[in-house]
């Protein structure tokens, strides 16, 4: 037995119920559980990619401490999305409203782009194969 792979990844937000709003209604994502959590009003908030690989986890971070001082263009995030099709998701995204501070480009590595979420986190979304 060994690792199987990556299940859930933390993504800090100021907002759960505006990442919430973006990640299902925007993204597409499923509500995995939304349950009470803590004295505070947090929720324990996970919804599964569309691919229904991974589960991300938003974690109430009111003061904004998960967003790292990086250069713009690159992200302030550690994960990586794909897309099967880089393009037409890009098309599809930025259609909903999502900022795009670098749209798809090709690099020797292949073509990636860079999305933003309500919350002031930058992704890296990659063409998969």
């Amino acid at each position: 037995m060994g690792i199987g792979g990556v299940g859930k990844v933390a993504i800090g937000v100021r907002d759960q119920q505006r990442a919430l709003s973006f990640w299902v209604d925007v993204v597409g994502c499923q509500v995995a559980i939304d349950a009470p959590y803590g004295e505070s009003g947090e929720r324990w908030l996970e919804v599964t990619t569309p691919d229904g690989q991974t589960r991300l986890v938003l974690s109430l971070d009111p003061d904004g401490e998960h967003t790292q001082d990086a250069p713009e263009g690159l992200p302030t995030s550690e994960v990586f999305f794909y897309a099967e099709d880089l393009r037409a998701t890009y098309e599809v995204l930025t259609a909903r409203g999502v900022r795009f501070p670098t749209p798809p480009q090709e690099h020797p590595w292949g073509w990636w782009s860079l999305f933003e979420d309500t919350e002031g986190n930058r992704f890296a979304l990659q063409q998969r194969g």
